[in-house]
């Protein structure tokens, strides 16, 4: 999609700080970060939310959360870490690309806050 941001990150039109990156998915540090450890893992191709993704790609869906928990080991979070995605506007998601938040460094508290 021509006017989606995370489109725009995956073809290299914006640039981004890229942590761990397969043919099909990228992974790369939040602008901004709400723990010492924020990472974004999206597919490169356009899926507007989880729905979407698991029912017309599932195996994508997988190679999406395989990528999510390299990266998890890839910075360090051997004490734990949190993996969030929101699906639509009452689960608050703000961009319609579906992304996975790699979230750690510190102990994260449920609910956030």
């Amino acid at each position: 999609m021509s006017d989606c941001l995370f489109c725009k990150i995956a073809s290299g039109e914006i640039p981004v700080e890229v942590i761990l990156e397969t043919d099909a998915v990228l992974a790369f540090r939040d602008i901004d970060p709400q723990a010492p450890t924020h990472v974004l893992v999206i597919p490169r191709e356009h899926f507007a939310d989880a729905n979407a993704l698991a029912n017309q790609n599932p195996g994508l869906a997988g190679e999406v959360l395989a990528l999510a928990t390299q990266v998890a080991t890839h910075e360090g979070l051997e004490s734990g870490y949190r993996i969030v995605t929101n699906t639509g506007p009452d689960g608050g998601q703000s961009v319609d690309h579906i992304h996975l938040h790699v979230l750690g460094g510190r102990p994260l508290t449920w609910p956030p806050g």
